[in-house]
């Protein structure tokens, strides 16, 4: 991967902003992407637009989110020690001793998720599981006044961790869901930019997925796309203790990932496939068998219905500070989704026969 685009993933994956302040995600989305589109819009919730074409047909809405799982301060004791609430999916053991950055009406406050040491558990406490509301975030304040002086009750939390690029073309991030799909869109436009196509696209980067697609439901009535493609991150089966019975035979590196099920339309899964051997794309093949956990969800019952795909990014340890996948994967998912949208015309038909 280029140097330069190497470096625009790692400002996006190193980035701050859980579901309700993507904010600073979509500033480096618009930054990036506003070259290569003719225009970029913002609808009231805070998903960001950026429309290749616009009077083209079929109009394509391609669908990536900036939110991260994080969470809200909810309680500060009179220690100074802040109590907070989950926002999206988390396993509470993986949040033991992790550094995290408070977002602030004052600027970001470094801290840390605290529990007791070993050393000073008895037998019993060693066995347990930790319990999400016995964890808290020490930031260092010296008592309960000094903390509330800084932070505020609702003010975002966000785990801190580096990209670390790996052996063999890999990378480790805290945000590759679904940073990852964000990258892979903007890398769509940049390779749309100077082509001709009849489709209109619009690349939108939808708040709030963590939460409930939120950001999608709304953007894709505003839209009202003939064809809608989310891009988001899959589990893969290729480490220890994954069963393949239940993910299927999934691996890093394997390529792209398309989504099968009755979340997806049947020609838009097709055409994802013959543009793919056409153009000797890897890809693999995942079932879903009933409304995938992305933004397709909504895509997919928008209005009187959307012709619907998904694009997985493979991609270990989801929901950690550790998430790994391999970069040729998102190359690959770009380059298909370009391929996709110059593949479309305006007679096209998508309506299912029935």
């Amino acid at each position: 991967m280029e140097e330069a685009r190497l470096q625009f993933l790692k400002q996006m994956v190193e980035a701050h902003g859980t579901s309700g302040f993507e904010e600073g995600i979509q500033d480096l989305f618009r930054r990036e992407v506003e070259p290569w589109v003719d225009g970029i819009q913002t609808d009231r919730l805070g998903s960001l637009m950026a429309i290749r074409n616009p009077g083209g047909s079929p109009r394509i809405l391609l669908d990536a989110h900036p939110d991260e799982i994080g969470f809200v301060v909810k309680h500060i004791d009179e220690r100074g020690f802040l109590f907070v609430e989950r926002v999206g999916g988390w396993d509470v053991e993986i949040l033991v001793a992790q550094r995290v950055r408070v977002q602030t009406a004052h600027g970001p406050i470094p801290g840390v998720f605290g529990k007791k040491a070993i050393h000073l558990m008895d037998d019993e406490e060693r066995k347990k599981k930790s319990e999400f509301h016995k964890v808290w975030v020490d930031i260092g304040a010296r008592d309960g006044a000094e903390a509330r002086e800084l932070v505020a009750i609702g003010d975002p939390v966000t785990l801190e961790a580096s990209f670390v690029p790996a052996r063999n073309g890999m990378a480790f991030a805290k945000t590759f869901d679904d940073r990852a799909g964000l990258f892979v869109m903007a890398e769509t436009l940049r390779l749309l930019h100077g082509q001709q196509f009849p489709a209109a696209v619009y690349g939108v980067s939808a708040v709030q997925e963590e939460i409930g697609v939120r950001g999608a439901t709304a953007a894709a009535f505003g839209v009202d796309p003939v064809i809608g493609i989310a891009i988001d991150v899959s589990h893969t089966s290729d480490y220890p203790d994954v069963d393949k019975r239940k993910v299927g035979e999934i691996a890093l590196g394997a390529g792209p990932i398309l989504v099968r099920g009755p979340n997806i339309h049947p020609g838009v899964f097709r055409r994802l496939v013959e543009v793919a051997r056409e153009r000797e794309i890897p890809f693999q093949v995942q079932t879903a068998g009933g409304m995938t956990g992305t933004d397709a969800r909504a895509l997919q019952v928008s209005r009187a219905g959307v012709a619907t795909g998904l694009i997985g990014i493979p991609l270990r340890y989801m929901h950690s500070p550790c998430e790994m996948l391999a970069l040729s994967d998102l190359e690959n998912a770009a380059t298909l989704l370009a391929g996709f949208v110059m593949s479309c015309r305006a007679d096209d038909c998508w309506t299912l026969e029935v």
